[in-house]
Order: structure tokens, then sequence, then C-alpha cells
């Protein structure tokens, strides 16, 4: 019988044999995930003998990882923002750059409520529900729809709001962008596919094999998607709302074209922990 340090240090040598850069973290990941054991736990109870289906997990995971599976996909969830998401085939796996969308929304979406009492907010192409959940549980005053094109990817992110009690306001809508959205929000917000198609393929296997393509391709330039939103939301906006887009790290002025082409002005410019433009907020620019 094998023991959770062993097994721990088993899977370390694979992941490290197969070029995997951080074995150590992902080992513990792993192990820690697949049976439900805290960080402390996998540190600690090193001589805690493991049953051989604990153990039979814990290979089976490994063996996926070895594949270039990404470790929260096969966990089935991942952090984000304080909030623990369910993660499935047809959603983006949240990044923690996106929450940078978050930090910079959240004051938004307060200064609204402070002056009507309410907000309403709209996540386009909300996929696990992320963005607009995390924002969600920073203002109890708040609702919002999330968007998707993606039946499973709305599935998902309705499952979330339950799980974190966000429900009732919370809803989810089937919609190619602004296609079946009705009604005004004082903020938009989207993570939209912006990569260009043809640097799909140079992508890590982690990204390219099971992110959805829908949640990548940017199209040709990668700014299709910010065309259309551009193009549609000042029907969706409004009066002194606000719009909050994540972008590629060469993409700035590129969108800030787009937008000021659609009558918006760049109200806000957020980098990313790397240095690197993430973020930019938008709102009506008038005569």
């Amino acid at each position: 019988m094998t023991t959770l340090g062993a097994i721990v240090a088993d899977a370390r040598a694979q992941l490290s044999a197969a070029g995997l850069q951080d074995a150590a973290i992902e080992a513990r990941l792993l192990v820690a995930g697949i049976l439900k054991l805290s960080n402390t736990e996998v540190f600690t109870d090193g001589e805690r003998p493991l049953a051989t289906d604990e153990a039979a997990l814990v290979e089976q995971a490994v063996a996926r990882r070895l594949k270039r599976e990404p470790v929260h996909r096969i966990l089935g969830s991942r952090e984000f923002h304080g909030l623990d998401l369910l993660l499935s085939a047809e959603t983006l796996e949240p990044r923690p750059d996106t929450e940078i969308l978050v930090d910079t929304m959240a004051p938004l979406v307060e200064r609204v409520t402070a002056s009507q009492g309410k907000a309403r907010i709209l996540d386009l192409g909300t996929g696990t529900g992320a963005i607009l959940l995390a924002l969600l549980k920073e203002s109890p005053a708040s609702s919002g729809v999330g968007s998707d094109i993606s039946l499973d990817a709305l599935t998902t992110a309705e499952r979330n709001a339950v799980r974190l009690d966000l429900d009732q306001r919370f809803q989810a809508v089937r919609s190619h962008w602004f296609d079946g959205i009705g009604g005004v929000f004082d903020i938009i917000v989207s993570n939209p596919p912006y990569i260009q198609s043809a640097v799909i393929p140079d992508l890590e296997p982690e990204v390219r094999q099971f992110d959805p393509l829908a949640a990548l391709d940017g199209g040709p330039d990668g700014l299709s998607a910010y065309r259309s939103i551009a193009a549609g939301a000042a029907d969706f906006l409004d009066i002194g709302g606000f719009i909050g887009v994540e972008i590629g790290f060469d993409q700035k002025d590129a969108v800030v074209d787009i937008f000021a082409a659609a009558g918006f002005i760049l109200a806000q410019a957020k980098r990313d922990y790397g240095g690197n433009d993430r973020v930019l907020v938008f709102c009506r620019s008038y005569p």
C-alpha cells in the first residue's frame, strides 16, 4: 500500500520528467484536489496510507495531466476572485489577469449603486459566469445578465450562480453578443475572444486543445468581437454607464479606435501583473 507522501513524490517525478515546469506545485494540487485534502494535509500527512482506489484516482489524474490537460480542468473547478467556479468543456478557464477587469469595474458598480440604489450589469460571453458573479458578490445591490452563445457555458454559469447563492440576481441568456439581449444596463463587461486566428495553432497545448475555440478566436486580426460589442453597445448602455473589456497585450490602440468610431471615449486603462495593457473602460462621448 502506498502512502500520501510517496504518491505525491511519484506524481512530481512523472510531471517533471515530462518537462512540466511547475511539477511540484501541480503534483500537490492534483493530489489535494482529487483526494479532497487541504494543502496542509498534503504537506504534513505524508505517512498516511492510501486505499487502492485513492491511488488509482491520483494515477488517472496524473495520466491526464501528462496529456497536457490543465490541472483545474482535471479537478473540474478553479478559484477566481475568491469564488470556486465549476468548469465545463465550453467554458474558458478563468485566469488571474481577468480579475483585473473585476477590480476595475467593481468601484464603478458601487458608484452607480450609491447614486441610484442599484446597478444592472451585462456580461457578454459569460462562460463560467466568473466576471459577473464576482461583481455580484462584491455588490449586493446589483443584478445582471450573463450571455453566451453556448448552452453548455450557460448551464455551467447557472450552476455556479446557484452554488454561490447568487442565482436570484443572475440571469443566463443565450445570445450572440447583443442579438438576444433586451433592456439597458449601467455596466457592460466582457472578456471576448481576442487571439488572431492564425496564432491559435501555435498556442500551448493546454490552451489549444482544452480551451473552447469560440472563446479564443478573435478573427483574422483578433478584433472581431470588439467591433461587434462597440457597434451594438450604445443601444444597451444607460446614460452615464461604462463598458469594460479585457484585451490582448498589444491591442490597446486598435480597440480604443474601434470604440471611438462608435462614439465612446476611453475612461480608464489598466495593466496586468506583467505590465501589459489588459483592461479598457469606455463611456459615451457626447457633443
